[in-house]
């Protein structure tokens, strides 16, 4: 089957599926109701993609594209827009964004390419007077605070507010990090958060400088903690032991077991390839 096909084929499932003898569930929703679902399998195929799962990665990207259609076809039904008027869109938009390939536009460098992308994007969504957007008129309100911050740091960046060099904003994380200290040291609780939060935000601007998504880099973290802690549980169970019951030492030496294992793990699969 190829893909025009698939493609196809999918949408006809959604037809069938919303037809008076389809899906009774399918039948009752709305494109307000199908967020929630459009968030989850987006999250799904992030995680299939960040963990090498090719296979997961397929199913996933099928099931977002499943709900992407259904979405549609429910603003379609409702006269507000077909999926067409939203693929042509999206096409006429990205040959607009990148007049260097499109319109025999010249760029100098990455920093060139993203401010005039931004540049264009803003004149875009400018109001009935012709003024463009503002820097931040764009960004989604949903995001989470960790991606938020580095959007927000790029964007900034694109309009030139930005440290003027890496150790700058090196320095200013230093500052950040003494004025945390300072604010421990009062026991001023919402004058710490406000001071860690500060620090935070600037942190993931020094992680956006070094090429790191911060949010990225703490999934990662997050998984590589997980999958160690359940070595470690694996691991005492082994020995006839609850890492519960286990004290600081006795688990720092277990996570240095485990650690130690999955390095030897990477070490022998390098080694293979």
């Amino acid at each position: 089957m190829k893909t025009e096909e698939a493609f196809t084929a999918l949408s006809d499932v959604i037809t069938a599926l919303l037809s008076p003898t389809g899906c009774p569930w399918d039948r009752k929703q709305t494109p307000e109701s199908l967020c929630d679902y459009v968030v989850e399998e987006a999250f799904e195929l992030v995680e299939a993609i960040r963990s090498g799962d090719v296979a997961g990665a397929r199913e996933e990207i099928g099931d977002v594209m499943f709900l992407l259609l259904f979405v549609a076809e429910l603003y379609e039904r409702a006269g507000a827009f077909s999926l067409k008027d939203s693929l042509e869109e999206s096409a006429a938009k990205m040959i607009r964004r990148h007049p260097h390939v499109f319109a025999n536009g010249t760029i100098s460098c990455q920093d060139d390419l993203l401010r005039t992308w931004e540049r264009i994007k803003r004149a875009e969504k400018s109001d009935e007077e012709g003024r463009p957007a503002g820097v931040f008129d764009s960004l989604p309100r949903g995001l989470p605070p960790l991606l938020k911050a580095y959007r927000i740091h790029s964007k900034a960046a694109r309009a030139g507010f930005t440290w003027a060099s890496d150790e700058a904003a090196r320095a200013q994380f230093a500052a950040e990090m003494r004025e945390l200290d300072e604010a421990v040291a009062s026991d001023d609780a919402e004058r710490i958060e406000a001071e860690y939060g500060d620090a935070l935000f600037t942190f993931v601007e020094l992680g956006r400088r070094l090429g790191v998504k911060a949010n990225a880099a703490l999934d990662k973290t997050n998984a590589r903690f997980l999958t160690r802690f359940a070595r470690m549980e694996s691991l005492a169970r082994e020995r006839g032991k609850d890492v519960a019951e286990l004290d600081m030492a006795a688990l720092d030496a277990l996570w240095d077991e485990a650690k130690a294992e999955e390095q030897r793990g990477l070490k022998t699969g390098r080694d293979a390839s």
